[in-house]
Order: structure tokens, then C-alpha cells, then sequence
């Protein structure tokens, strides 16, 4: 329900590899709900305030991954938390997992060492350390298909897989004319978008026709020797990944594994857009897929209160700067 009455919504912002993480961690209600599926249904039909206040200008902007803390559903669980961005609401997100264990060491709630969250998609497990280092063991993660060609409406011929990594993935080589790299980032992004318009055109879904919201195109690393890959993301609101985005890893591991060409317990090291790097291993699950663990580092960087006044011009945020195909 939105506010009628001022509101102050207490949050802590950390990055991840670069990526934002705005942590809700006090001044909003429950969303309903047992599990964290049904309070991920709850948080998009009520707490739409919420996110558009904490993620749209003028308090946010497009690049922020918003979380709320709420009552795990699963036993043993520290936290349940629920991600969301400039779009909607997302499955899973794995820089904002990191995020959310260092705002949680930062509050003094949990100490370095192993913990458990509960998430929509299911519980993952964390091991922290002093210096802010996170390795997430993530849920299961699969490719669904392989080698899908699409021919976009600018007239490219592009082929990838479809995989789940916490998100459904489309992953695919970059032309080589389109080179990763913060100069090119227009460019991608117009390519990437054109790729997801055309699946959804094509009605190329993930399992049980899920959405594929999320675009990774992969090049050579900027350096061989820290890197083994550079990716580039394109998240569902059309803001681009400022990590090497650990939903994404954990996608293209999969997939890896699956052509053998990574090895159970053999290191990956994933590098993004900002040549940030994040590390994986792989253990393959018994119903197929692999359990990726992917590591990274997160740090806070601000503790805020959100006045919301309900009078106020934008007060629960800014839409109309998103397209309307996007929204």
C-alpha cells in the first residue's frame, strides 16, 4: 500500500565489483507471505513504492539493485531477502547477496564465517571474511538450451544458449566489432537490447516460458592473467552490469561444464565491464546443472535515511524516465 503519511526508510548502500547495493534495513512492514516466493508475489503487489523510491531518481538511478531484508522462510536462514531494480522485481542476484552480507557485518548482525540466506530462489550459503571477501555457493544452475540462433531486427545473425543462473540468461559471443570495454557501452548496450526484443519476439523463453531478461555477451579478457573471460550484461531495466554479475557466472559455468570445458572444483575467473573479476568453481548436481561458487568482494559505502513525503513532487520516484517498453 503506498504511504499516505511521511515515511522514513532506513537503508545502507555497499558496492560490489563496482555494482550497486541499496540494503533496506529498517522503516517498512513485512511483505506477507511464508516462504520468500510468496513474499517476493507480496513485495511486487504492495511494496512497489519501495522500490521505485529507493532505485528511481531522485533518490537512485538505474544502475542501484535494491534489497529488503524480511523473516527467512526456511530454517537456519540469517536473513530473507527479496532483490529488485529500475524494472521490477528480480529472481536472485548474487553481487547484492555479497552486498547484503558486508551491510549485515556492518551492522554488527552476523561475524565472518559461514551463514545462510534465504532468497526466492532458494537458500545460498555465504562465507565471509574480515576483508570484505564473499564467496556465495549459489542454487542450482543449468543450461536449458543450446546453440539458439535468432536473426534481430537490425539484420544480425546471433547464436547462444539459454541458461539459468538465479536469472534466465541468453549468453552469446560479442561481434568482434563490438569489443567489451567502457567506450563501447552504448553500442552494446543497443546490441544486447536488440538480441532480448528479439526473443521475446520469437517467443524464446527459459523453462515453463520464464522471461529471458537478462543478455551476457562474452570476449577475451582485457588481461589473460587475472582473467579468463570478459563479460558484458545487460540487466532487465537496460542498465548494464557494472560486475562481472554472479547470476550471469554462474549461468555461463553451467555451460562450461556442461561442454566440458570446466572441470568440477577448477577456478573460472570472470572479469566485467569495469575488469573487475569474479572467481567460480563448480560441483555438479545430481538432477543435472552444476552448484556454482562464485567469489567476489563488496565494501558499504553510505548509510542513509529516505524521507518520503507523500505531498512532495516524485515522491516514490521518477517513472517516466524509464521507456515504456521497458516499464
Amino acid at each position: 500500500m503506498i504511504p499516505t503519511s511521511p515515511q522514513r526508510v532506513r537503508v545502507i548502500d555497499s558496492h560490489t565489483a563496482g555494482e550497486p547495493t541499496r540494503v533496506v534495513v529498517g522503516g517498512v512492514s513485512e511483505p506477507g507471505g511464508h516462504t520468500l516466493a510468496e513474499k517476493r508475489v507480496s513485495f511486487r503487489r504492495d511494496f512497489g513504492w519501495l522500490r521505485t523510491t529507493c532505485i528511481l531518481e531522485p533518490r537512485g538511478h538505474e544502475a542501484i539493485v535494491g534489497a529488503l531484508l524480511c523473516e527467512p522462510g526456511e530454517g537456519g536462514c540469517e536473513t530473507g531477502v527479496i532483490f529488485f531494480n529500475n524494472a521490477g522485481v528480480l529472481n536472485g542476484c548474487l553481487h547484492g547477496t555479497m552486498g547484503v552480507a558486508v551491510t549485515l557485518a556492518h551492522l554488527g548482525r552476523i561475524e565472518a564465517g559461514r551463514h545462510r540466506f534465504d532468497t526466492p530462489t532458494g537458500v545460498v550459503t555465504i562465507d565471509l571474511d574480515s576483508s570484505g571477501t564473499v564467496t556465495v555457493t549459489n542454487v542450482r544452475s543449468y543450461r536449458f538450451r543450446k546453440r539458439i540462433e535468432i536473426a534481430t531486427e537490425s539484420g544480425r545473425r546471433i547464436t547462444g544458449d539459454v541458461a539459468w543462473g538465479g536469472n534466465w540468461f541468453f549468453l552469446a559471443q560479442a561481434p568482434l566489432e563490438l569489443p567489451i570495454g567502457t567506450r563501447g557501452i552504448d553500442a552494446l548496450t543497443r546490441f544486447a537490447w536488440d538480441i532480448r526484443r528479439t526473443l521475446d519476439r520469437d517467443g524464446v523463453t527459459g523453462e515453463d516460458g520464464a522471461v529471458i531478461d537478462h543478455i551476457e555477451l562474452f570476449a577475451p579478457p582485457g588481461n589473460p592473467e587475472t582473467a579468463d573471460s570478459r563479460n558484458f550484461v545487460l540487466c532487465p531495466g537496460r542498465a548494464f552490469d557494472r560486475s562481472p554479475c554472479g547470476t550471469g557466472t554462474s549461468a555461463k559455468l553451467a555451460c562450461l561444464y556442461e561442454d566440458g570445458e570446466l572441470a568440477a572444483g577448477e577456478t573460472w575467473r570472470q572479469a566485467g565491464i569495469l575488469d573487475t573479476v569474479f572467481s567460480g568453481t563448480v560441483q555438479p548436481a545430481s538432477e543435472g546443472g552444476v552448484f556454482p561458487t562464485i567469489t567476489g568482494s563488496a565494501h558499504v559505502t553510505a548509510e542513509a535515511d529516505l524521507l518520503v513525503d507523500p505531498s512532495a513532487p516524485f515522491a516514490f520516484g521518477i517513472p517516466s524516465l524509464l521507456d515504456e517498453e521497458i516499464r
